[in-house]
């Protein structure tokens, strides 16, 4: 039986300054001589609402003095071209153009040796290099049979080098490639305001928040719920920022926005754009692309609800299980999940934490796909779309070491770390204060309490080549 949407949930908070009508009495009969029953605590029906605990789970908080972060990554070790078109191929000699996006120069030199594949075949052949000029390469192949054909494009890449005896060395050299990113902090704003009067009344209902605050003064509750929220806000902003584009109109109203963790891993990372891996070929799939990056041995799997099933039924399935309607007898028919003597009596865990294919990943559900008022609950996108419903982050665990411009020296960091404005004079972390003339403040003769909260940072995605989003859309 599906689930009905009536009666549904509440997607609106009811973040109002004073007592509400739906929780508070607003008439009272004299002719009715009994007093209403009531429940003097607020009850929690929705538990704990907040979102945020992700960066703080995975990364870490650091300093900064600046309006611009900008780190070096490392480039790769080896050098390997996938765009190389073959001409002049005769009496076993070749001419290469190297037409590599971003490539300016060809990095191969005279006397080093390559490994030639066509990409069409994958015939390949084995030759020494004669010349290099710009992007041109001229090879001699070692095999007689020569498996390139003029027009053919090809896949290069150096396995060493070969020099006549009392020859000269290498000529030129290479330098170290870097990959420079930057990204900048954006400033967040909130605030809270109640007046004095209202300040001075008490209700009847015992209020609570998720952070322990208590207390029959409904303002109390409020302004502990927008602090709860800005919380909220200050980590979802890290994962949701995009910078303004050019010719957008936020840019043209003088905003810049910033890089979240979804923009830096769907720019620079890699995309699983079919909605959820559910079968073992498809973690080969994702192990192979991660085999091709930086290969961090263990990672992290935040997943929405329907996610973290697919993987424990993947799991399941491999374990032996029988599948629904085969007639297994609770279970018992199928291999243990992790305990011995399984029983139909036992209660079973269904869910498994992990597992190891290739590298280690161990799964935790992100609360913030699955909360209807944040991710949890937008309809998937169509498969063919651009960007569709986002369904799980894979994070590297561990840290990895960068050259941080600000401190002018390489340092260890988390891959996913916060940058926060900080000096001696002043600390925007996490700002926070009162003014007005109510509340014990006394900056203004505004008869009312305003609390004012600010923050000024942004995230960093160091290596993000290492990250997987798991989404809709190619």
């Amino acid at each position: 039986m599906a689930v009905l949407s009536t009666p549904g949930y509440a997607l609106q908070p009811a973040a109002e300054q004073v007592a509400l009508s739906t929780n508070y009495i607003t008439s009272f009969s004299f002719l009715n001589q009994y007093l209403p029953d009531t429940y003097e605590k607020e009850f929690e029906r929705y538990g704990n609402r907040t979102v945020s605990s992700f960066l703080r789970m995975v990364g870490a908080e650091l300093p900064s003095n600046s309006d611009q972060i900008k780190w070096a990554e490392q480039g790769r070790l080896h050098l390997k071209y996938t765009s190389c078109t073959a001409s002049a191929v005769a009496a076993g000699v070749g001419t290469f153009t190297i037409s590599d996006t971003g490539a300016t120069t060809v990095a191969i030199r005279i006397g080093q040796t390559v490994f030639i594949q066509v990409n069409s075949t994958g015939a390949s052949n084995r030759a020494i290099v004669t010349a290099s000029s710009g992007l041109v390469i001229t090879v001699a192949f070692y095999d007689t049979t020569v498996n390139v054909a003029n027009t053919n494009v090809c896949t290069i890449f150096i396995y060493g080098s070969e020099f006549k005896k009392g020859t000269v060395g290498m000529v030129g050299s290479l330098e170290a490639e870097d990959s420079i990113y930057s990204n900048n902090p954006i400033i967040l704003k909130d605030r809270y305001a109640v007046n004095g009067s209202d300040m001075a009344q008490i209700g009847w209902v015992e209020v609570t928040t998720e952070n322990g605050a208590t207390g029959y003064l409904w303002y109390l509750k409020s302004e502990h719920e927008t602090r709860l929220r800005f919380e909220d806000y200050l980590e979802t902003a890290m994962i949701e920022a995009v910078p303004a584009a050019a010719s957008s109109g936020a840019l043209a109203a003088g905003y810049i926005g910033s890089e979240g963790v979804f923009y830096a891993v769907n720019s620079r990372g890699n995309v699983w754009g079919a909605g959820n891996p559910t079968a073992l070929s498809d973690w080969d799939t994702i192990v192979a692309r991660l085999d091709k990056q930086g290969a961090i041995e263990e990672n992290v799997l935040f997943v929405n609800r329907q996610m973290g099933f697919d993987v424990d039924n993947m799991l399941a399935g491999l374990n032996g299980l029988p599948s629904a309607g085969t007639g297994g007898t609770n279970g018992a028919q199928g291999a243990s999940f992790g305990l011995f003597d399984n029983d139909v009596e036992m209660a079973l865990n269904l869910g498994f934490s992990g597992f190891r294919r290739g590298y280690d990943f161990y799964k935790s559900d992100w609360k913030y796909l699955n909360d209807p008022t944040m991710r949890g609950g937008l309809n998937a996108a169509n498969p063919g779309a651009t960007i569709g419903t986002v369904n799980g982050l894979l994070v590297p665990a561990g840290s990895t070491s960068v050259y941080d411009q600000i401190m002018g020296k390489n340092a260890k960091r988390p891959f996913l770390h916060v940058r926060y404005r900080a000096s001696e004079a002043e600390d925007r972390r996490y700002k926070t204060w009162i003014t007005g003339s109510a509340g014990g403040a006394q900056t203004s003769d505004l008869d009312a309490m305003e609390v004012q909260f600010l923050s000024e940072r942004c995230v960093c995605t160091l290596g993000a080549n290492n990250f997987m989003l798991f989404r809709y859309g190619s």
